[in-house]
């Protein structure tokens, strides 16, 4: 009777053990699952940075994608940004780069600054995405801009995108780029605060379709999209 009894708390102590090690395990994949989510990169495109007063801030920066090719040494290259100016005061700012012979505002007439306060959780870039432009050549003429300079206004923004029209361009690259590179720019505030940043080229926020394989058959070569015989 003793055994028994005996047996059945062993019996009892190994089945908790075992549970335990099983909550142990099972809340263990549910972190590596989260860390593993949390490592996911967003879908919106371009670089957030900011005065170190929090005052001024550039958000969703980025070069436009310039297809498989890349932007060859000296053509030109577009800009797209949201830039907030979270102070009671408009301000103007001027944006340069080391990266290329000019930077320039160009695109439509009319004015880029919004009136709107400056709340990042409307920020105008969270919807926009890259467009895939023509192949840049190798001497693509300079566009008819103006100097790269915006006047905000208080608690505002200005949207700089080529799907709204005005925006920045980057004139005569010192050298080639393709996506995932970067190239400085320059935002200057006024009163000794500027913001100096790689800024990313695009890529495809998704992937592009596979080429059609080749079949080699005899008198030439055909793809396989279902109009050979």
């Amino acid at each position: 009777m003793t055994r028994s009894i005996r047996g059945s708390r062993r019996a009892a102590l190994l089945l908790s053990g075992m549970a335990a090690a099983t909550a142990l395990l099972a809340s263990g994949c549910g972190a590596g699952q989260v860390a593993e989510t949390a490592l996911k990169a967003p879908s919106v495109q371009g670089v957030n940075v900011q005065t170190p007063d929090n005052a001024y801030k550039v958000r969703g920066l980025y070069v436009e994608y310039p297809g498989d090719t890349g932007y060859a040494a000296g053509a030109n290259a577009s800009v797209n940004t949201v830039i907030y100016n979270d102070t009671p005061n408009p301000v103007t700012v001027t944006v340069t780069t080391d990266g290329a012979r000019e930077i320039v505002l160009t695109g439509t007439a009319g004015s880029p600054t919004a009136s709107a306060p400056a709340s990042e959780s409307a920020s105008p870039s969270e919807s926009a995405s890259p467009s895939a432009p023509a192949s840049p050549s190798e001497s693509a003429p300079a566009p008819a801009g103006e100097p790269a300079k915006s006047e905000i206004p208080a608690f505002g923004y200005v949207q700089l995108n080529v799907q709204g029209g005005r925006h920045l361009q980057l004139v005569g690259l010192n050298e080639s780029l393709r996506a995932g590179q970067t190239v400085n720019l320059t935002f200057d505030f006024g009163n000794g605060r500027t913001i100096t940043t790689p800024t990313p080229v695009g890529v495809p926020l998704t992937p592009a379709p596979p080429a059609s394989p080749i079949i080699h058959r005899e008198g030439g070569e055909e793809g396989t999209s279902g109009h050979g015989g």
